[in-house]
């Protein structure tokens, strides 16, 4: 993104993030898109303000919803003015969102705008077979009830049989954890490393539960003032009895519902703008947006699903001239601990960054103590469209109480995309 103005963070909201078919089984994306841009525009004082855009995002969702960001902006306090739009890049939507509204505000387009999103896989989209769905347009086309009826000859009780949202890659059959299990073979990552990783994150999160970080973050909704799949009690002991979630048979498999994220339902949004917009508003942005990049990888050929962001990244440290360790903390979305794992150990690979990322010498270590350190989606659970959101905002706040400083955020895809950026204050 080459900026011709600064696009500043003024902050984020979200709701606590739940477990599948708990506390939002009944709200949807709308709901809780709605619940979300409410508590952005009541912290902001932003009733009633025409914005340059609301663009939100939704992996799973009904036809019905074919333009959340609109819909929701609609019932959120803005101006009936704020143009919505709806935009999906599976778990990296609401980073991509975020990065829509930024770079719409760093071309003078619009001084200010909104990106987020929201996902449920409670409330999934549940349809029927082309044999019925034909069926019922031509009865709906027919003119009389005669017409009406033929188009039910032949029917079959079978094609009742529901058809449910997959879970995996078209190009492979394979699902996200199932290829994560191959990465984890692949770069050697071990059981006990996985669940380390996780036991961390849950006791990051409930640590910047207690000591209030989340206070302002984070609003309550249908009961819920914290994410209930924070278990701020586990132990590396309770983790080790859970047998693999993803490869149960070969007697090697070491990815486990602990140790990867669960299905969850949630929603989460960011403001921002132009320092112009900031200042006649009497916002004081949190960290700016500098840079951000996109990338894939070809899984279907051999690459590693969740492995797009090594290649993004180095690509976007290029462009700005920085090293992965010119940075203060890191935020890397942990879709599963391994995925984590693996991409730090390809980044301190010399085979791996001269062979697949033509790079002279490895990215190098950081240190695991600077990443997510305020938890990540392995205790806040994963909705899909909300944790670029969640990510960004958590990022831009704690710059702020750093008084200064750079964050890389990195964010794995379905697709085996990648999409990563540069937070700095």
């Amino acid at each position: 993104m080459r900026q011709t103005r600064p696009v500043a963070i003024l902050g984020g909201v979200r709701i606590p993030f739940c477990r599948q078919n708990t506390a939002y089984a009944d709200v949807g994306n709308l709901g809780m898109s709605v619940r979300t841009l409410g508590a952005l525009v009541e912290k902001f004082g932003l009733h009633g303000q025409q914005l340059g855009e609301v663009a939100m995002g939704a992996v799973i969702k009904h036809a019905s919803d074919w333009n959340l960001g609109r819909e929701a902006a609609l019932s959120s306090g803005l101006s009936p003015l704020t143009p919505g739009i709806t935009l999906q890049r599976a778990c990296g939507t609401s980073l991509d969102t975020i990065i829509t509204v930024a770079n719409k505000i760093a071309v003078g387009q619009i001084e200010a705008g909104i990106g987020g999103g929201s996902d449920t896989t409670s409330d999934v989209p549940i349809v029927y077979g082309s044999e019925l769905r034909r069926r019922l347009l031509a009865a709906a086309a027919a003119k009389d009830t005669r017409g009406k009826l033929a188009a039910f000859k032949g029917f079959s009780l079978r094609e009742l049989k529901p058809d449910f949202p997959g879970v995996a890659e078209p190009r492979s059959g394979k699902s996200m954890g199932e290829h994560c299990e191959d990465m984890a073979k692949q770069w050697n990552i071990s059981r006990d490393s996985q669940d380390e990783w996780a036991l961390s994150s849950h006791r990051k999160l409930a640590a910047a539960y207690e000591r209030g970080f989340f206070d302002d973050l984070v609003v309550s909704f249908r009961g819920v003032s914290r994410d209930n799949n924070l278990r701020p009690d586990s132990t590396l002991e309770k983790l080790a009895t859970l047998k693999p979630a993803f490869d149960r048979t070969s007697g090697r498999g070491t990815l486990t519902a602990a140790n990867s994220t669960p299905l969850t339902d949630g929603a989460s949004a960011c403001l921002l703008a132009s320092d112009e917009w900031a200042a006649a508003h009497g916002h004081e942005p949190l960290c700016y947006l500098r840079d951000a990049q996109v990338a894939a990888v070809d899984f279907a050929h051999g690459e590693g699903l969740l492995m797009a962001p090594t290649v993004a990244v180095p690509e976007m440290l290029a462009r700005n001239g920085l090293s992965l360790q010119d940075f203060d903390f890191y935020e890397i979305h942990e879709a599963f601990a391994a995925q984590v794992l693996c991409t730090l150990r390809a980044w301190e690979s010399e085979e791996y960054c001269r062979n697949r990322l033509g790079l002279d010498a490895p990215l190098g270590r950081i240190d695991p103590d600077r990443i997510n350190i305020n938890g990540s989606s392995l205790a806040t659970g994963h909705p899909f469209a909300a944790t670029g959101a969640r990510i960004v905002a958590t990022a831009a706040k704690e710059l702020q109480q750093r008084g200064g400083g750079r964050c890389l955020v990195s964010i794995c895809t379905a697709g085996g995309m990648g999409v990563v950026a540069i937070l700095e204050r």
